[in-house]
């Protein structure tokens, strides 16, 4: 797959919620793989299956370029801590829009691998933030709904000012 399998904001599929994934079998393999290359093609951190049109409950992380890929099947976020920060977050789907979201520092999810063997693991600060950015994202909630109102509303400003001038 190429990048121009990627689902640009504002596609109503980025809403919707993915369904569990049931079937640990070479099709689950061969979406995950179609994931990673997308990932690859657009340099992504993070991203999920619903990216690409497809309402299943997988993300996939890469913290650095290179690096190996983590692959979270059906994640959940079983406890977050108290404590929050702020982290700075976009999405490859509204390209040239970062802002800054408040998230807990600390997180802990459980997830099966591609077998489906359940794991659990905890993460902290911009681990913990990418997690709970794509979990979020299963959920079909787009990042930019965690900004005030006003703060979303100048992004969206933004995002359709870029486009008019790439389009």
């Amino acid at each position: 797959m190429s990048a121009a399998s990627l689902l640009l904001y504002p596609d109503p599929r980025l809403r919707h919620v993915a369904e569990p994934v049931t079937a640990f079998d070479a099709s689950l393999r061969q979406s995950v793989a179609d994931l990673e290359a997308v990932m690859q093609a657009v340099s992504a951190l993070g991203l999920t299956l619903p990216h690409i049109g497809l309402l299943q409950r997988v993300v996939v992380l890469r913290m650095e370029p290179g690096a190996p890929t983590t692959i979270y099947v059906n994640p959940q976020i079983v406890w977050t801590s108290d404590e929050r920060g702020p982290q700075t977050e976009g999405s490859v789907s509204m390209p040239g829009i970062v802002e800054t979201v408040d998230r807990a520092v600390r997180v802990r999810v459980r997830f099966s691998d591609l077998s489906g063997v359940e794991h659990e693991e905890e993460a902290e600060g911009f681990r913990a933030a990418c997690l709970q950015h794509e979990v979020d994202q299963l959920d079909g909630i787009f990042w930019i709904d965690r900004l005030s109102r006003l703060r979303r509303d100048r992004a969206l400003k933004r995002f359709a000012k870029l486009r008019r001038v790439a389009g």
